[in-house]
């Protein structure tokens, strides 16, 4: 049999899922429900397995890493982002890396949506408000008619450009690789920044768009703009993001990703009362969950041994 290594299910989603008795039934399992904690203990946790099937960002797959696992052949990632992996040193140490592109494009997309519908008509303010016995009023912003600027037009932006356009907004599009995608009309990226009144960042995190939206790029966007990243949160330079919300163009923003993972407690994020916070939990709905840990188990068996 087989033999894999799941070094990191916590929380645990993975041994509770319809995917998981099938994966027992055809592989030796070296499961853990703990975090490893440490570049070592992943090492460790890894041991002989010639596969990893790895639920959480948090394990960083490193040079170290895979010179130390050299019976490792396959990483399958549940989620889309690769950028915990050093790409380069798997190549080198000849290990495949698969992951789960678009499953959770649909949940992702509509998060998008119901963080810049909280941030635009100010609902948890409203809520808290309206629970405390007030009556505010007046303080909403209307999508219809607005131009939404989508940033990165992969499976997640492209879904968020058309729940977008059917509430009657102008979608601007802006992507690396325009030419993957023959037919659409793209716009460049400092052209989206200044007509748009929604921005929102559908990208993978990687070298050329870390800090992607920097302290110059805020200032190319006209006042009042919403900011929405789904993606993550160090696409955006995040002491620029802070200036541009408190003294800058931003009339708020819908956050589902952060630079630092959790979010440390008393976070300067966390008191501004214009930022929609959510637990990187955009691509986690029972759906999207089912059919991503499926896949990153499918994706072990496509892998020759």
């Amino acid at each position: 049999m087989t033999r894999i290594s799941i070094p990191d299910d916590f929380p645990v989603v993975l041994a509770t899922s319809a995917a998981f008795p099938a994966l027992q039934a055809r592989a030796q399992l070296d499961y853990h429900a703990t975090l490893p904690g440490s570049e070592d203990a992943l090492i460790q946790r890894i041991g002989q397995a010639v596969a990893v099937l790895n639920v959480r960002s948090s394990s960083r797959f490193t040079d170290r890493v895979f010179a130390a696992c050299p019976q490792l052949r396959l990483d399958s990632i549940w989620g889309t982002g690769t950028d915990h992996v050093d790409l380069a040193a798997a190549a080198r140490h000849g290990v495949a890396i698969a992951n789960t592109p678009g499953v959770s494009a649909r949940s992702i997309a509509e998060h998008a949506l119901a963080l810049l519908f909280a941030v635009a008509r100010r609902i948890p303010e409203m809520h808290a408000a309206t629970r405390r016995g007030e009556w505010p009023r007046g303080s909403s912003i209307e999508l219809y008619g607005k131009i939404c600027g989508v940033v990165g037009y992969g499976a997640i932006g492209r879904r968020f450009a058309t729940l977008a356009e059917a509430l009657g907004m102008r979608v601007l599009l802006w992507t690396m690789h325009p030419e993957t995608y023959p037919g659409v009309d793209f716009v460049d990226l400092d052209r989206l920044l200044a007509e748009s009144d929604v921005v929102s960042l559908h990208l993978r995190l990687s070298p050329q768009t870390e800090s992607l939206i920097d302290s110059a790029r805020f200032a190319r966007m006209k006042p009042g703009v919403i900011l929405i990243n789904t993606a993550r949160g160090a696409i955006v330079h995040e002491p620029a993001l802070l200036q541009a919300l408190t003294g800058g163009p931003l009339y708020g923003a819908g956050l589902d990703v952060f630079a630092a993972e959790p979010l440390p407690p008393n976070h300067p994020l966390t008191v501004l009362p214009n930022v929609v916070l959510t637990p990187h939990c955009a691509g986690i709905t029972p759906e999207a969950l089912e059919a991503g840990l499926q896949m990153a188990v499918d994706n072990l068996w496509k892998f020759p041994e």
